[in-house]
């Protein structure tokens, strides 16, 4: 359940598929816990978001993807349910229980039904 709203951020998100290559940029800092994330674009640069690097294959400069992946973020306000898919580096994949929509929500911000 979520216990504090959040507005995405990105409102155009990436999506990576298999195999394809991005270019690495920075590596998120912040004050919230989410470590290992790095900011990747496509090579015409005409997209960028946020990527876990557990699913990066890295060189120097670049990196391949290892798996699909969708940058894809959900406004959510309290009291919303939502059904936790797979969790990475302070973000929860979710499932949006009303009507199913699916993408990344900080997990500090949801609380575990029992």
């Amino acid at each position: 359940m979520v216990i504090r709203s959040y507005e995405s951020s990105s409102p155009d998100p990436i999506v990576l598929r298999k195999g394809e290559r991005v270019i690495l940029g920075q590596t998120y800092e912040g004050e919230e816990n989410w470590p290992h994330w790095v900011f990747c674009s496509k090579p015409d640069r005409s997209q960028g978001g946020w990527v876990p690097e557990q699913i990066i294959s890295r060189g120097i400069e670049d990196g391949v993807i290892k798996e699909n992946y969708s940058a894809k973020e959900l406004t959510m306000a309290e009291n919303e349910v939502v059904q936790g898919l797979k969790e990475l580096n302070g973000w929860v994949w979710c499932k949006r229980l009303n009507n199913h929509e699916i993408g990344w929500f900080p997990k500090d911000n949801l609380k575990e039904l029992t």
